[in-house]
């Protein structure tokens, strides 16, 4: 493992798992076994490579926290490396159906 997906591990459970535990108390529990079981890239390559939102991501959107999600993750410029233009892509899409999802809601 190289020290970039080192880091991106380390951020999948801290800036996304933990994070959104703390701030939203939505614990995803499935999300953080994926990444015990496939490191943070593969867990999040898995999920990206399933289709539509997941419920975590609708999850946040509904609570106004698209900054704790994964695919926001995926899209920091700083792990750019790691990531396929196509997965990437599948991350910005997802989180602009999530934005509209979002703006669609009663308030």
């Amino acid at each position: 493992m190289t020290d970039m997906e080192a880091r991106f591990e380390q951020d999948m459970v801290e800036k996304v798992y933990r994070a959104a535990g703390r701030e939203t108390g939505y614990w995803a529990g499935y999300f953080l076994r994926s990444v015990k079981q496939y490191g943070g890239v593969g867990a999040a390559r898995r999920l990206l490579e399933r289709g539509g939102v997941s419920k975590g991501l609708a999850r946040l959107a509904s609570l106004g926290r698209l900054d704790l999600a994964m695919e926001t993750l995926v899209l920091d410029p700083a792990y750019a490396p790691l990531f396929t233009d196509e997965e990437r892509a599948v991350a910005t899409r997802r989180l602009e159906h999530a934005r509209g999802a979002m703006a669609r809601a009663p308030a």
